[in-house]
């Protein structure tokens, strides 16, 4: 996946807009954070990832999924971009979408993917 293909995926979620976080660039929604890309090595960090999670996803694939000393008392997962496939990226994003969108947001998205 690349930086373009990211993005795209990020931005198709309603309201949401680049950023900044900690001085570094990063997308939100309603303010708050929703993901970033690492520019140390190229990440997609993602939040709402439970801890047995991570470490599966790191075990079935160490050269996509990692996470650094400062996320290990988090709930969150690196991504490298380059193994990342657009519906994982998605599956990541689509729980934090739901944590920090306005509820009405996250009913009117669902009900718009249900159709």
């Amino acid at each position: 996946m690349t930086r373009e293909e990211f993005e795209a995926v990020v931005m198709s979620f309603p309201g949401a807009e680049a950023g900044s976080s900690y001085g570094q660039p990063a997308y939100k929604i309603d303010g708050k954070f929703f993901t970033r890309i690492r520019k140390d090595d190229d990440s997609a960090v993602f939040s709402c990832v439970p801890y047995d999670e991570r470490e599966f996803l790191i075990e079935a694939d160490p050269a996509t999924f990692h996470f650094t000393a400062h996320y290990k008392d988090y709930p969150m997962v690196l991504a490298r971009l380059p193994g990342l496939e657009p519906e994982q990226a998605r599956g990541f994003l689509e729980r934090q979408f739901r944590k920090v969108a306005k509820k009405a947001a996250v009913r009117a998205w669902e009900a718009a993917k249900a159709g």
